[in-house]
């Protein structure tokens, strides 16, 4: 039986997201000496904002203890891994586990704050831990001490703030220096990290006994004086929400009465009765912290996840509205990724077929509302992970639809105010037999509504339903499958506001013929719609410029190549980059990362033996490669980092910034 070799964070190996478990380890600040540290650093920034003063959600992750296979910030391999995509729903993103110092994983905040949505991590001392109340409550200096190492490390990593959560009892002493320990902490964070938020628990009262209060009240509202909020306990009645209100006067939005999903003794039971209790707090209009949601994921249920999660939350949105809008900036870009998938593919292509998980390639997440229907069947819109664009998903619609009617659904509900430069639409789309899909784009001004809809050819029965219809060009793209089409379209609309983006199934009528089908999917019936959606772009730009490969320092920080008594070679190697020039203002949030085989030639003249490998995706400027196979008969290799930009542009191959590693000699 082979031994278990203990983690030592400090050593060489695939990154990971790990708690922090010991006061000593906090207090010396050694994750920021761990090999894993600068893997777990987000990198898609939140502006600096305070929350609305309207009834929020904030919805804490709680999944078997946490770190599962969201903890490889590089990407795991389970395609059915859990995740969220509702983020048009909620405020704050909490993630949980019993352990002292939760940081969330990279992949948690880097979906989130895409989104808009604030994540904190979770301080917790529980009742096994009376050397740890004593350590940290032991003085002023100690609390504001560890306090502060708190703050570095949620500035550091890029998240939002913490969660306290302090279940164990203390003597009067004690209760003095938590209190001083939650001031400094949050004062420290809102000076560090303008918009942070320190969420208290409600635990602990202010006479130090530990008894949850299922309510604010004269027990735990000094603690709620001094943070951003209190995170109320599930056990509340119906009549609890108004007099925690009261309590907070002004302040009742910062008032989160707990849900437990699982049922434990919440108002309501929880589960697929979840709205019961959001319905009573949407009338007494305080905010609510919905705990544990991966039920849906964790208990058996009648359907497959992807439905089952889609109902749940459905169910959600009906008790509480979409609170959060997206597109607020151009450009804007999605694939409709989940962050999991089969394959990956660019342009249609499928360049890998591995199966994958990872939260940070999440894209924004589409509503999928039918808004319009012209029949009383009509199309409904799925996530589909077979017929893929750009990256592991795209978005099908599927169902039955009559030459003449049209179904309208709502990808996106946005707010971008507009201004002279003229508007580039750009989508990809398949389909089969006479299906088609357009966009229409809602617009409204001070004075005035607009609907314009793009299409690839002009239909006579759209001259009513919409303000201008726009006719696209379909566009040539380096390496595009064919089954795939791309359309543009240029819009000027100077003085608007961009509000809504919808999907429009449609058929082709007889005489404009079929446009864009794909011969590949084969229509049954005349009534019978199939249709993907596989991306959608709107910029103001229609080429983005890449820094030319020469402009980048691409250099490894760590080899190691490992022999078998089999004679069989691997490398283990850390690729780091940067852009030379460190005044550039050039924001990139994700790399592809490929290898070639590079063999020797004659006069030493390097050839490239293979098409590139996929390895994966990096959302920081490293990336980790382990036990990469190497054939005896190559002379080394050439690691590519295919730079990725936010409007869902990529840098040809060719010109990206590479590595070459001599595998000869080692």
């Amino acid at each position: 039986m082979s031994e278990v070799v203990p983690f030592d964070p400090t050593e060489p190996s695939i990154p990971i997201a790990y708690p922090i478990k010991t006061l000593a380890e906090l207090e010396s600040r050694a994750y920021f000496k761990s090999f894993h540290y600068p893997f777990n650093v987000s990198t898609v920034a939140l502006p600096p904002a305070s929350l609305p003063n309207r009834r929020r959600m904030l919805v804490c992750h709680d999944m078997a203890g946490g770190y599962l296979d969201d903890k490889w910030v590089q990407g795991g391999s389970n395609p059915d891994a859990y995740a969220i995509w509702h983020w048009y729903l909620m405020d704050v993103f909490m993630y949980f586990s019993h352990d002292l110092v939760t940081l969330p994983p990279p992949v948690w905040t880097n979906t989130a704050h895409r989104h808009g949505v604030k994540v904190l991590g979770t301080f917790i001392v529980e009742g096994g831990g009376k050397d740890v109340r004593d350590t940290l409550l032991a003085s002023k200096d100690s609390a504001e001490m560890y306090a502060g190492c708190l703050t570095e490390l949620a500035v550091a990593l890029g998240f939002d703030g913490w969660l306290m959560n302090m279940e164990i009892s203390m003597n009067s002493q004690q209760v003095l220096h938590l209190k001083e320990f939650v001031s400094y902490l949050t004062q420290s964070m809102h000076s560090k990290l303008p918009g942070s938020l320190v969420i208290w628990y409600d635990s602990v009262t202010v006479d130090g006994r530990l008894r949850w209060q299922n309510e604010l009240n004269e027990k735990n509202k000094p603690f709620f004086d001094i943070s951003d909020g209190i995170f109320v306990n599930y056990g509340w009645k119906e009549d609890t929400p108004k007099s925690s209100a009261a309590a907070a006067g002004e302040r009742q939005h910062d008032v989160y009465m707990g849900i437990d999903v699982f049922g434990r003794g919440t108002f309501g039971g929880g589960g697929w009765d979840t709205n019961v209790a959001l319905d009573v707090l949407r009338k007494d209009d305080v905010s609510v912290a919905i705990f544990a949601p991966g039920w849906v994921y964790e208990h058996p249920q009648e359907t497959d996840f992807q439905i089952a999660q889609n109902k749940w939350w459905n169910l959600v949105k009906k008790s509480w509205e979409i609170v959060r809008s997206y597109p607020k900036l151009l450009p804007f870009y999605s694939n409709f990724d989940q962050g999991h998938g089969y394959q990956v593919s660019i342009n249609g292509v499928k360049i890998s077929d591995a199966s994958w998980n990872n939260l940070s390639s999440q894209s924004f997440q589409p509503i999928l509302e039918v808004t319009e229907p012209s029949t009383s069947h009509p199309v409904k819109a799925y996530s589909d992970f077979e017929e893929v664009f750009n990256g592991g998903g795209s978005i099908a619609f599927k169902g039955t639809l009559e030459p003449n009617c049209h179904t309208k659904i709502k990808l996106f509900q946005g707010e971008v105010v507009l201004g002279e430069d003229p508007l580039v639409v750009m989508y990809s789309s398949k389909s089969s037999g006479d299906s088609q899909l357009g966009l229409s784009l809602e617009f409204l001004s001070s004075t005035n509504k607009r609907e314009l809809l793009l299409v690839s050819s002009i239909e006579k029965k759209f001259s009513n339903d919409f303000s201008e219809v726009i006719e696209t060009t379909p566009l040539e793209v380096l390496g595009l499958s064919p089954d795939w089409l791309v359309q543009m379209g240029r819009i000027q609309m100077d003085g608007y506001k961009l509000t809504n983006i919808n999907t429009v199934c449609y058929r082709s009528s007889p005489e404009t013929g079929m446009v864009g089908g794909n011969s590949a999917l084969v229509s049954d019936s005349s009534s019978n719609y199939f249709a993907v959606l596989g991306n959608i772009i709107i910029r103001s730009v229609e080429n983005p410029v890449f820094p030319p490969y020469s402009s980048w320092l691409v250099k490894s920080e760590y080899i190691k190549w490992t022999s078998s008594p089999e004679g069989k070679k691997t490398l283990d190697i850390k690729i780091i980059w940067e852009l030379k020039d460190s005044s550039s203002d050039m924001v990139f949030e994700r790399y592809n990362v490929y290898v070639m085989q590079v063999v020797k030639k004659g006069d030493n003249r390097l050839k490239l033996q293979n098409v590139p490998e996929y390895l994966g995706v990096a959302h920081v400027e490293a990336f980790y490669v382990s036990s990469l196979a190497v054939p005896s008969s190559i002379s080394g290799f050439k690691f590519i980092i295919q730079v990725c930009g936010v409007d869902g542009s990529i840098q040809k191959l060719e010109d990206s910034p590479f590595l070459y590693v001599d595998a000869e000699g080692h």
